[in-house]
């Protein structure tokens, strides 16, 4: 293998890593999205009750939020 090869091996390799990382964190945010959605119909259908039972909903919903943001593949520290 040349240099060359092996250096656009490594940069096909870097564009492969960075797509699977964007896409996984599309996924987990569209989860998100359905949890949402499922939290309005329980709120929609169950009225005045929804605190009490849509509340796991809820709950899920807002560690959701936290955790499944979309994270684009540079992360700067600081």
């Amino acid at each position: 293998m040349s240099l060359n090869q092996a250096r656009a091996d490594e940069i096909k390799a870097k564009f492969e890593e960075r797509d699977a990382h964007i896409r996984e964190s599309w996924v987990r945010a569209m989860e998100a999205r359905l949890v949402r959605d499922e939290l309005e119909k329980c709120q929609r259908g169950e009225g005045v009750n929804h605190y009490e039972n849509c509340k796991w909903l809820s709950e899920k919903y807002l560690d959701m939020l936290r955790e499944n943001r979309v994270q684009g593949y540079k992360h700067i520290d600081i």
